[in-house]
């Protein structure tokens, strides 16, 4: 059977189709104690949940499992929302480093973020600046922040607070992600067309791939430490301060 056809003009449908498989593919299913572990689990904060919540230590453990699986794949759909720009031709591209997107022909320079609340004060004057100097260094250039979930459809003057002084500039700008799809496309409706299309595009790709089913390690390994799950977690991040040699929960 032959490559179904998404009707999407921006890109093709064998371009489209594999930027999803290769999101997909990055998706994360299982996880092991050393990836749980990675940034230390907090046993204290455990502790609280399982007593406030009354939830047995299974279920508070699980839920964390489930965090930090989750918050990988919402950087995967980072991915996603970056990288299918490198499909789009007339210039656009996807650099390995510095912009998210550029286009060097059109001089566009590109800071992309999920959510528009997703950097604080510092990290967005620390923005501002950067797009500051890179105007001033490129007379041609324009410095846009795409937000894909923004408070409103818009392409406007990022206004900003710097040492409490207001600035702007036309050149630097705040763009919500179907403007900047019709930007690049030239198309006001791409954004919603992917959006309609993309439901289909994935179930093509789920059920033309073998997913193999991953189990959890985390129990098993956890447990060697100590039959008591919650000590186990205290012991696992605690297991080089004094006294946790035979600590008891």
């Amino acid at each position: 059977m032959g490559m179904r056809d998404y009707n999407l003009g921006f890109i093709s449908n064998e371009d489209i189709y594999n930027h999803v498989k290769e999101t997909v593919n990055k998706y994360r299913f299982s996880i092991d104690l050393a990836k749980f572990s990675k940034n230390l689990v907090d046993p204290i904060k455990l502790t609280f949940d399982t007593r406030v919540y009354r939830k047995n230590i299974e279920f508070v453990i699980e839920s964390e499992v489930l965090r930090q699986i989750d918050k990988s794949n919402t950087n995967y759909i980072g991915y996603f929302h970056q990288n299918i720009f490198r499909y789009f031709g007339h210039g656009w591209e996807v650099p390995a480093h510095g912009y998210d997107i550029i286009n060097t022909e059109r001089m566009y320079f590109v800071e992309m973020k999920n959510k528009h609340n997703t950097m604080n004060s510092s990290s967005a004057q620390k923005t501002y600046m950067r797009m500051q100097s890179t105007l001033l260094s490129n007379s041609k250039a324009t410095c846009l922040l795409v937000e894909v979930i923004a408070r409103r459809s818009q392409n406007v003057m990022w206004k900003m607070s710097l040492d409490g002084q207001p600035v702007s500039n036309k050149r630097i700008r705040r763009v919500s992600i179907d403007k900047f799809y019709e930007l690049v496309t030239g198309n006001k409706f791409a954004f919603k067309e992917l959006c309609e299309k993309l439901p289909l595009i994935i179930q093509d790709v789920v059920e033309d791939s073998n997913f193999e089913a991953e189990s959890n390690s985390v129990f098993t390994e956890l447990r060697a430490i100590d039959p008591n799950l919650l000590k186990s977690i205290y012991l696992l991040s605690f297991r080089e301060y004094e006294g946790f040699s035979d600590f008891n929960v």
